[in-house]
């Protein structure tokens, strides 16, 4: 019997959940069909897959070695269709991309419509989430693309610097005309009263790691896990917070102020997987991100 598409994507199913009630719900098949159709594969390979003797299915080290294959079969196969599918001059094409929250505040709104605007029949699945996870979902052929911060990153991850990020005390003060403010020394947050992202976003473990290094301990009076609810705080109170300066570019109320000595930089990276194909809309959205970090006139990497 020659094996088709089905039979991987079913071992894979089983691998996964452990269990075939479970693989065969996610798949909408009966546990019969999806146990025969195991026992096909086996057949045709000549090896058992999974060790069916405990109170779960585990895979034995055949199964192991040929999950591995056959899980690199159908992310190529997949990738594929997706070449296939993609058309040089964008009138049609798909396009995943992950970034960490920071960059939902003030990058992907304007890259997104930039996008959109010039290449319409292109569509976006946009993901904010962890840097870890984005890696790893980079890893599964599960994105196209990211914008992360550089860092360690796992074996077959490229990451391309874009710019420098710089962070500020951030004031809903209103911006002088003779200029932007001077530096403020990090003394004289000492007591002030802030409002901060919380302890699960790299900012914050960032500007706690510098407020540490310099000896002192501002009143921490709200946190969020929110820039839009930390920026809306900040405007209708007297309250400062720490943020990208980024993020004030299209708030006119919101007014950033250097701190003196400076917060460490961080650089910002386009991730994406070693060797991946690069689709039409990959390469044009690679392209409106370097063209809008110019306009915008970020620091260089």
């Amino acid at each position: 019997m020659a094996l088709e598409l089905r039979h991987l994507r079913y071992l894979l199913a089983v691998a996964e959940r452990a269990n075939f009630t479970r693989a065969a719900e996610d798949l909408h098949i009966s546990q019969p069909t999806l146990s025969q159709q195991i026992k096909q594969l086996e057949r045709t390979i000549g090896a058992q897959m999974f060790d069916r003797t405990g109170r779960t299915v585990r895979l034995t080290d055949a199964g192991e070695t040929y999950v591995h294959y056959a899980r690199r079969a159908l992310r190529d196969l997949a990738a594929a269709e997706r070449a296939v599918l993609d058309v040089a001059d964008l009138s049609r094409g798909h396009l995943r991309i992950a970034v960490t929250p920071t960059f939902t505040t003030y990058l992907v709104g304007p890259l997104a419509a930039e996008l959109h605007t010039r290449h319409p029949g292109i569509t976006l699945d946009i993901r904010e989430t962890s840097q870890d996870r984005i890696e790893a979902d980079l890893l599964a052929d599960q994105l196209d693309l990211a914008i992360a911060f550089h860092g360690p990153h796992l074996p077959g991850i490229t990451a391309t610097p874009l710019y420098a990020e710089t962070l500020s005390v951030v004031t809903a003060a209103p911006r002088g005309a003779a200029g932007p403010p001077r530096p403020l020394p990090v003394a004289d947050l000492s007591g002030h009263q802030l409002a901060l992202l919380s302890g699960d976003f790299a900012t914050r473990r960032q500007v706690d790691g510098y407020f540490t290094a310099h000896r002192i301990q501002p009143r921490i009076v709200v946190e969020a896990n929110s820039i839009q609810a930390l920026t809306e705080i900040v405007r209708r109170t007297n309250l400062a917070t720490v943020l990208p300066d980024a993020v004030t570019h299209d708030h006119p109320h919101l007014t950033p102020i250097p701190l003196d000595p400076p917060l460490p930089t961080r650089t910002v990276t386009l991730l994406r997987r070693e060797n991946a194909y690069e689709s039409a809309a990959t390469h044009a959205f690679t392209q409106i991100t370097r063209q809008h970090i110019d306009t915008r006139g970020y620091i260089p990497a």
